[in-house]
């Protein structure tokens, strides 16, 4: 049975984004948090081969150190267990940063350039080369291009009556992204019913909201807000979508094995 979801961004850039999704039931919201985590594939470095490290670290805390470089991930063009080579050779003085890196395929390339690696003395060297494996999260945490993802109900802020008038309010704090109803009653003028305000822009607390004003928080059932950051692997938008396209095929896959 195919479902309708309406799918509203509040904040987005190219590496975090904040948007609202109704019409989720939680096993679904939770399925897609899941699958950003473990399902998407992420190029990751695996083996590493020294020529010489004369540097005063041993090669294995180097070689964890290169496995949580971020590592461009071009998907469409690469299938799990696919192997790029990279190569390292910085001579001290000098600082051996991920911008060093190079890689015999210009799709896949260090996300960042100033991840420190190692600092080198004069005299000390690091050259060597290494394998970036294409991998999924739920194998090795290395493999997880959504370093943070959460979600949480929208939650509907509703304007019940006045506070008392000789009524000290306490401050009624609440983190997320609310529903506005009954807006007019706000400290801004220009909300409207149904608005969707980010609670930062009141430094979380409600009562800067509505002063004088007593409110109700509800639930909104079956919507959801999720909060997702990326390494730097792939866009927001290709996690998202990526992660949605794998719950579906596993859903796929169970709805033909229960019906053989």
């Amino acid at each position: 049975m195919a479902h309708d979801f309406e799918v509203e961004f509040i904040e987005r850039d190219e590496r975090s984004a904040r948007f609202l999704v109704r019409g989720l039931t939680p096993a679904v919201a939770n399925g897609i948090r899941r699958a950003m985590i473990a399902d998407v594939p992420t190029f990751s470095v695996d083996t590493v081969r020294f020529v010489e490290n004369s540097s005063v670290m041993f090669d294995e805390m180097i070689g964890l150190r290169l496995g949580l470089v971020p590592l461009t991930t071009p998907l469409d063009d690469f299938e799990e267990g696919d192997a790029v080579t990279l190569s390292l050779d910085v001579e001290g003085p000098a600082t051996a940063y991920s911008g060093d890196i190079q890689s015999a395929d210009p799709m896949v390339q260090p996300a960042d350039d100033n991840v420190p690696i190692i600092e080198l003395k004069e005299g000390q060297r690091l050259e060597l080369e290494a394998d970036a494996v294409l991998g999924r999260g739920k194998e090795h945490a290395k493999h997880q291009g959504g370093v943070a993802v959460g979600y949480r109900h929208l939650q509907r802020v509703e304007v019940v009556g006045d506070a008392g008038e000789f009524e000290e309010q306490d401050s009624n704090i609440l983190r997320g992204v609310i529903e506005e109803q009954a807006a007019d009653h706000a400290a801004d003028d220009t909300a409207t019913d149904g608005d969707l305000v980010a609670t930062d822009e009141f430094e979380n607390d409600l009562t800067k909201r509505y002063p004088g004003k007593d409110v109700e928080v509800t639930d909104v059932p079956d919507a959801f807000v999720f909060n997702v950051e990326t390494d730097g692997s792939f866009t927001v938008e290709e996690l998202v979508r990526r992660a949605a396209e794998s719950l579906g095929a596993r859903a796929a896959e169970l709805e033909e094995k229960v019906a053989i």
